[in-house]
């Protein structure tokens, strides 16, 4: 289990380099005479048909709406993973990254609506602060080396998670506009069918990746983003405790990669496309960037610390083992880097061609930066005045 950890920490640190450089290659490409190419290539049509099934959207909706499943089912697998044998298995070691996880999304969302409540046609954008990206988080965190706790990386690998997990479940009753009735029943017939494949203990990949193919046009079609059908088919794939080779470990194993090397960056490439010729720093003072400003700088940290503060002096919980307050409070602003996950709600919360979409683009990508830089800052202080354990 720790070399499996090890492992997966290794390859998100990458992961956050390459997102990082996707980001800035999309702002120079936006911001040059190559804007033209940038807007082509996401506008590009890609048609997919199958008797009378027509899927006919440009490159930049397969992108949000079908690999981003992939990544959401690979993020299913790791909750299903880690509830089973890994941070979140037990009590005493779920207790406190997940009491700080509910925190780190409720003070950044209340934050948010107290900073944008008079302006009641931004107030949709309320959870874009909630989530924590942990490729970038891990990825600043490796700056640091082994000069940080591996039970603090752990402690953020295992808040993040139930971050996504909190983000899933927004996406699912928050932003779903319309539902289409026929589609929602067959999206709920054939998550009965993985459920029984399950239990059944079918092994075989293929049978749970063919209703899962299924799974996401249903989910597309009935009006709930389709991402979800990801996460449902990561849920449904089989996986024991302790067992070295399962169907999940397998799948997992191989979509990491692909996850981690081109589906985030890709999504990254294609979301982080800002133009700065309509914008300038005033436009922070317009409410929606400070929102989110705030909500991730502030609100992220508070709720975290809080939270945790809160539940260590009530005997809720503990603190992980060789892990002091002055480096959770430096983790806790880098839970402030939300970049694809804000990103990616935004896109939901707002009209991508319009100009909120680009003001909540602005406002995360300036805090996640900030979040990122004071974050590493905190923790490069309590690295060398040679912080251990605060009692």
């Amino acid at each position: 289990m720790v070399s499996l950890v090890k492992r997966f920490l290794h390859l998100e640190a990458a992961s956050g380099v390459i997102l990082f450089c996707a980001a800035i290659l999309a702002l120079l490409m936006v911001n040059s005479p190559w804007q033209s190419f940038y807007h082509a290539f996401l506008e590009l049509p890609l048609q997919l048909r199958i008797g009378e099934l027509d899927l006919h959207k440009p490159l930049l909706l397969w992108i949000n709406d079908g690999l981003m499943a992939i990544f959401f089912l690979l993020v299913g697998m790791e909750i299903k993973r880690e509830m089973q044998e890994g941070s979140l298995s037990s009590l005493r070691q779920a207790s406190l990254p997940v009491i700080a996880a509910i925190g780190g999304m409720v003070f950044p969302a209340l934050l948010y609506w107290l900073v944008i409540r008079e302006h009641t046609e931004l107030t949709s954008g309320w959870a874009i602060p909630m989530a924590t990206d942990i490729a970038f988080a891990l990825g600043v965190l490796s700056l640091l080396g082994s000069r940080i706790p591996t039970a603090l990386k752990v402690f953020l690998l295992a808040l993040a998670i139930i971050d996504d997990l909190g983000a899933i479940m927004v996406i699912a009753l928050v932003y779903t506009e319309e539902l289409h009735l026929l589609p929602l029943a067959i999206a709920a017939g054939l998550s009965v069918m993985l459920l029984i494949a399950n239990r059944m203990r079918v092994m075989h990949l293929g049978v749970y990746l063919l209703l899962g193919a299924f799974l996401w046009v249903a989910v597309l079609k009935s009006g709930i983003h389709a991402t979800i059908a990801g996460v449902i088919l990561g849920f449904a794939i089989p996986h024991r405790r302790a067992h070295p080779d399962t169907p999940l470990r397998r799948l997992e194993h191989q979509l990491h990669p692909w996850s981690s090397y081109f589906i985030l960056p890709l999504f990254a490439f294609a979301n982080a496309g800002l133009s700065f010729d309509n914008l300038s720093w005033s436009d922070l003072g317009s409410g929606l960037p400070l929102a989110i400003i705030i909500g991730l700088l502030v609100g992220k940290p508070l709720g975290v610390l809080l939270t945790c503060w809160s539940a260590v002096k009530g005997g809720l919980a503990v603190l992980p083992n060789n892990v002091s307050w002055r480096q959770l409070s430096g983790l806790a602003v880098l839970c402030g880097i939300g970049f694809t996950m804000s990103i990616f709600i935004a896109g939901l919360a707002f009209d991508t061609t319009g100009t909120h979409f680009e003001l909540a683009r602005f406002g995360i990508l300036l805090g996640s930066l900030l979040a990122a830089v004071f974050g590493y800052s905190l923790l490069c202080r309590t690295v060398r005045t040679g912080l251990i354990k605060e009692q």
